[in-house]
């Protein structure tokens, strides 16, 4: 079973580097989760917000990360509706807890 997270910048970790997993094996991901970290300050969805496009362009270059552009300006477009959401909700976990009512939800696998 997972591990229920509800703390935003946690929340908005997976959701950067769920958007650079697209079309790749997690293995990749997770091999160059310190490089995101480090080239994403720390996740911080305030400072990614607000990136010029010299920085995206630098991103572009980084060789520890996944240097397709149209994720790269995606986590920029993601921090910034995160943040709208934030806005009207609160926090983005009380958004994303409240389609299932705040509860677990547990599942078996067919076997």
């Amino acid at each position: 079973m997972g591990v229920p997270i509800y703390e935003d910048t946690k929340i908005f970790e997976f959701l950067l580097l769920e958007t650079f997993q697209a079309g790749l094996s997690w293995i990749t991901i997770l091999r160059k989760r310190e490089n995101f970290h480090t080239a994403f300050d720390n996740f911080d969805f305030q400072k990614i917000a607000n990136y010029s496009d010299e920085k995206l362009a630098e991103l572009k270059l980084d060789t520890g990360i996944i240097r397709n552009m149209r994720k790269i300006k995606a986590a920029k477009t993601n921090a910034i509706a995160f943040m709208e959401v934030q806005k009207e909700f609160g926090t983005f976990s009380k958004y994303i807890w409240d389609f299932v009512d705040c509860k677990l939800i547990k599942t078996t696998l067919a076997q």
